[in-house]
């Protein structure tokens, strides 16, 4: 069973790691029966009325654990991380939820609204009101990312996977067959719709980020030669915030 836990406004300009990063480091809090299944990066709609540090971006770490009967302890972990690692004057927020759960519904239409539309922190407790959601500080605007992370991660057709079965590890040229023993997919982007075969090259540009497509992380490649592919996106040049996501 899949617990999601959203993080979100755990950052300041200017700081040595953002909610990316702590939400990473969450899989050190986690006991023997719990594993750390994948981190998602959300992004959210980017607006001049809308205050973020970054990109307005959210995180979303998703755990795979034996059954709902943790939800308690998750969440203790949870809100403990945050109020140990959120830096001072970010506006941190924290949802939990679990897969089956009814209220996933009201999450993800509140997710997907946030990616087009100015939502309030009002929204975000409505939506999220039958599942934990708590503000640990500041202006408690991260309240609304976290509720976003949770819903449109459980869609299961947003974001890019951050952590996900050791991805950073992989080299800056990998097989197919490589990946897909990783459980990542690697989907053609070819205006042909071209497959790549298992002894095809990816050509990752050191930046291996899949996608969340149909609830698996799906890497987007395009053809470069016979046999090679490349993985689309990269690595942002410039970043205001020092964040290795």
């Amino acid at each position: 069973m899949f617990i999601y836990l959203g993080f979100d406004d755990t950052d300041i300009p200017d700081a040595d790691y953002g909610t990316g990063k702590l939400a990473r480091w969450f899989e050190n809090e986690l006991s023997n029966g719990y594993q750390l299944w994948a981190v998602v990066r959300q992004q959210l709609l980017v607006h001049e009325n809308i205050p973020y540090t970054s990109h307005n971006s959210a995180s979303c770490v998703i755990i795979d654990a034996p059954d709902h009967s943790c939800m308690g302890q998750v969440i203790e972990k949870a809100v403990g991380h945050v109020e140990r690692f959120a830096l001072r004057g970010s506006d941190p927020g924290v949802c939990v939820a679990c897969e089956g759960d009814p209220s996933l519904s009201r999450l993800i239409a509140f997710g997907r609204q946030c990616t087009h539309s100015i939502v309030s922190q009002r929204d975000a407790l409505r939506a999220a009101s039958k599942v934990h959601l708590s503000a640990h500080g500041g202006t408690s605007d991260g309240i609304i990312g976290a509720t976003a992370a949770v819903g449109l991660t459980a869609y299961g057709y947003c974001g890019r996977f951050i952590e996900f079965g050791g991805l950073r590890k992989f080299p800056e040229m990998v097989r197919v067959s490589d990946l897909e023993r990783a459980n990542i997919l690697v989907v053609s982007m070819d205006r042909d719709c071209r497959v790549p075969g298992p002894e095809d090259i990816v050509y990752t540009k050191g930046w291996l980020r899949p996608r969340l497509w149909g609830g698996r992380a799906a890497l987007c490649a395009a053809p470069i030669g016979d046999g090679v592919w490349e993985s689309l996106g990269e690595r942002r040049k410039k970043n205001r915030l020092k964040q290795d996501v």
